[in-house]
């Protein structure tokens, strides 16, 4: 590591980054979307089990298959983004584990412990969100992270067929500052936080 990232980023990345909820009708190039998914995907996660799938509705036709699954509250801004994110997490996650962890049988950790799958593909499969929502930002890029939509609608719609189920959905385009809200409190660090 060479240090303090510079104030900018740092603005960049947290202080200045707001949930967006109004877009600029701007296209998101396909090409950043590969090049989101190659930054978060370098977050750590348990073992490298890397149990997060994306799926990056950006047409009009895959965005009218989402639309009557979305809460009422979040359908409008979700459908004039340039792309609205579903972050999913894969309970096959495992079954990769070879690849991705080879140095040791970290498959059978999990082989038949469906408590275990579970929330360790939850818990891994959040923070890969949290990370694609990090790099989306780095990249020049306004978020809208958001639940308030139909899980089950949306894992028939775009995961039949697969172990996949969705967690949150979080829109990606250029956001529209002028409607944004005033940031929302937050707590001091001795309300959230102690060292021992």
């Amino acid at each position: 590591m060479s240090g303090r990232l510079p104030d900018a980023c740092l603005d960049q990345l947290f202080r200045a980054a707001r949930t967006h909820n109004a877009w600029r009708d701007v296209d998101v190039p396909n090409e950043m979307l590969h090049a989101i998914v190659d930054l978060a995907k370098l977050g750590p996660t348990s073992a490298n089990c890397s149990p997060a799938r994306f799926v990056f509705v950006k047409s009009r036709e895959a965005k009218e298959r989402l639309k009557p699954h979305l809460s009422e509250g979040n359908r409008d801004k979700s459908m004039q983004a340039a792309v609205c994110a579903i972050i999913g997490y894969d309970l096959d996650f495992y079954q990769h584990l070879p690849k991705l962890f080879p140095h040791t049988d970290a498959k059978s950790w999990f082989a038949g412990n469906e408590k275990k799958i579970a929330e360790t593909a939850f818990r891994n499969g959040t923070l890969q969100g949290a990370y694609l929502i990090m790099a989306a930002r780095a990249l020049g890029l306004d978020c809208g992270p958001m639940s308030g939509f139909d899980n089950a609608g949306v894992d028939r719609e775009f995961f039949a067929g697969s172990n996949v189920k969705s967690n949150f959905l979080c829109s990606l385009a250029y956001g529209d500052s002028s409607a944004l809200f005033p940031r929302s409190p937050r707590f001091s660090f001795h309300e959230m936080a102690r060292i021992v």
